[in-house]
Parts: C-alpha cells; structure tokens; sequence
C-alpha cells in the first residue's frame, strides 16, 4: 500500500500543473501516467500559444511540456510514475493501479483526476478503412514520432484542431486538399483559419462527409452540403481523390473514473458530453476528489494549465493548507480572461449549466 497526500491521475498539462501547485506547499504528490512520456497533448504541439505570459504566451506547446516537468523534478516530494495506468477506485478510499506490470494500492488523502479525453468520430459508409484517421493521431505520428502520415488529405472539422492540424499537415509537406466544417461558422480561431486560406486551401462551411471510398486502403472521400436541418444536399457531392481523411469533431471527457467513484455527472454537450458537476474550484460532489483539465470539461490547454492548478491549489486546502489570499484568486482571474469575448461564449454557457448554475 502506497500512502500519498494528494494522488493526480494524468500527467498532461491539467496534472502536472495541479502536482506542482500542491506540491509547492509541501504536500506529498503521486503523479500516474498511463504513456510512456509525460507532457499530455502538449508534447505534440508545434504552434505558438496565446493568453498572456503566465500561460506561456509565444512558447509552443513542447516547451511547455519542458518547463512544467522542469518544475515537477525540482521539487523531491512530487513522484512522477510513467507506464502507470489508474484502474479503480474503491469505498474505502484506496485506489488501484498498474506500474510497470505490477498491481499497486494507493491510499490517498486527496485525488486530482485529470486524464484528458479521446477523440469523437463520426458514422458514413467507409469509416473504418485504412486511412481514416483522428486529427490528434495524425498530429502525434507528425509531430511526436516524425511520420509524414498522407500525401493528399481533407480534414474534416474546423475547430481549433482541425485548423492547427491543417497547417502543420502543410508544413511536413503535405497537401490538404480542403478542410470540410459541417457548422455554419468556423469553429476555431480566424487567425488560424486565415494562415489556411492564404496557403490556397478551401474551407468549406455546411459541408459534411457523404462516404469514404477505397478497395483495401482510403482512395477518395465524397463530401456533400448539408440544409439547416443538418440533411445532406443531393446534387452538390464533391469527390476529392486522397489517400487520407482527418476527423477533428471534438473530444470527449475521460470521466470512468470519476463515474467509478460516484461522482456526481452531468451532460453538457458545450463542455464535451458527461462532466463531473463541480463548483469554481475544481472540487466535485464527492469530498476529497478534484478534477481538471479536459476530463473536467474539454477546453484549451491554457485553461487546463490554470484549471489545474486550482484543483492541486483546492486539494491542499482541504487537506489542511493555508494558503496565500490571492493564489485561487489569481487563477480564477486568469480563468475569466482565457474565457472572455465570443470565442468564450459557448464554454461559458456551459460552466453555467453545471451543479447550482454556478459558473466556473
């Protein structure tokens, strides 16, 4: 049995921002991560983040990795346990896991679960050949491994993701034929949809995939209008001949284990699908269990960053820590900033929806 202060199950940006909030003062942290690398979603990207300098604004996203385990290893009380798969979670309090092949029990004071989410996909004849890939796989073969992953591609989806992908897709040499957005509106950033369109790459609005078509492999993928009821348009299909098609729909929340420990869950498409109810400070229906970062409602990697410090920020306070008047403040500051404007606007609306419409 491995007894710990404060138990954070995912080492991406949420965890290992929370990990090194408690164990800033002096709280005995266990980080798992069921990869063999640390870093999450962030050793992946090659852009350069906004927001301000306290979200490493100008760094991209690799750095950020690096500064945040250069903080983790400075501190001996934080333990960072790689090939570390948290299995269950038990009445008694105690929680389960795989290390390394071997099955381990950790008694925690606290636990901070932030273990991301994976990637949606969609249903059209063809789905499931060679070649259909999600957006973040593709980005993980390119930009983590250095596989040139296609030769002709179309993305489908204009979030954020889908837009960043795109032109990372261009810059390994890559020809993205078009990028397909079943909304009206595009989804993510203009700028990043603008770097797209000057590059001579169309991005097509109330568009959606008809089918994808190949004997053993993807050969070509069929695209089609859509009415405002969301139907296909007969008449406007489009063949595009390419040997590789992108899904970048969004993300779902990875909440098993918060759903394991009984966790109060809502539903709330604007943050992803089911999300555990929980109040500004990243504390959930059950005492003693935080949660942040994408597995506490999908969002950007700067708000999984000051999210999860506020869990790990949360967590020492229950467990007894007196902590600065203005460090949750602070966070909470940067929260509302990261949230503002339009590209705010659908997050908002659903912070607001979550347990005592209280917004987060």
């Amino acid at each position: 049995m491995m007894n710990v202060d404060l138990l954070v199950v995912g080492a991406g940006p949420a965890g290992l921002s929370a990990a090194a909030a408690a164990g800033t003062h002096g709280l005995d942290v266990l980080i798992l991560e069921r990869g063999h690398q640390p870093g999450g979603q962030l050793v992946k990207q090659t852009h350069m983040f906004f927001g301000s300098k306290e979200q490493y604004a100008a760094f991209r996203g690799f750095e950020i990795a690096d500064f945040l385990l250069d903080e983790i290893k400075s501190k001996s009380n934080i333990s960072l346990k790689l090939n570390a798969t948290a299995l269950a979670t038990y009445d008694d309090g105690v929680w389960t896991a795989e290390i390394d092949g071997k099955y381990i029990k950790i008694k925690p004071r606290a636990v901070v679960v932030a273990a991301g989410a994976s990637e949606k996909t969609i249903l059209f004849p063809g789905n499931d050949l060679p070649g259909v890939y999600g957006a973040g796989a593709v980005q993980t073969l390119m930009n983590q491994y250095g596989v040139r992953p296609a030769q002709r591609v179309v993305m489908l989806g204009a979030g954020n993701i889908g837009l960043i992908v795109s032109y990372q897709l261009l810059q390994a040499g890559v020809e993205v034929v078009a990028v397909i957005e079943a909304s009206p509106q595009i989804g993510g950033y203009l700028v990043h949809a603008s770097k797209l369109r000057r590059m001579g790459v169309p991005i097509l609005t109330s568009h959606t995939v008809k089918s994808a078509q190949g004997a053993e492999t993807l050969e070509s993928v069929t695209t089609w209008a859509i009415d405002n009821k969301w139907q296909g348009i007969p008449g406007t299909e489009v063949t595009w001949s390419v040997d590789t098609l992108c899904i970048s729909v969004g993300l779902s929340p990875l909440c098993e284990l918060l759903w394991q420990a009984g966790c109060e869950m809502v539903f709330i498409p604007e943050l992803g699908g089911y999300v555990p109810a929980r109040d500004k400070n990243m504390t959930t229906s059950i005492k003693g269990i935080f949660s942040a970062g994408d597995a506490a409602g999908v969002e950007e990697a700067s708000v999984a960053m000051v999210g999860g410090r506020l869990a790990g920020l949360s967590a020492a306070e229950f467990l007894g820590i007196n902590l600065p008047a203005n460090e949750k403040i602070e966070c909470h500051k940067q929260l509302e900033a990261l949230r503002s404007g339009s590209a705010g606007a659908r997050i908002r609306a659903g912070l607001t929806k979550l347990q005592g419409g209280v917004s987060c």
